[in-house]
């Protein structure tokens, strides 16, 4: 049996917006490299709901995202 190390916390993240994403406090959601999964959460309001998807998942969202 493999035993895994628990994830971080949420707030001991390193979180990020797009580069796409005006300075302005406008709408965006922040993403963090959780180790087996990406969070996901509303920038205004960081503390209501993060979005936990694997990673594996999440790679391919954004490899569709990105086609051309």
């Amino acid at each position: 049996m493999k035993a895994s190390s628990p994830e971080p916390a949420a707030s001991d993240l390193h979180w990020f917006k797009s580069s796409y994403s005006a300075g302005d406090g406008g709408d965006c959601v922040e993403v963090a490299d959780a180790g087996t999964a990406v969070l996901i959460r509303d920038s205004k309001r960081p503390d209501v709901a993060i979005l936990n998807v694997p990673s594996a998942q999440w790679a391919e969202f954004v490899r569709m995202a990105t086609r051309d």
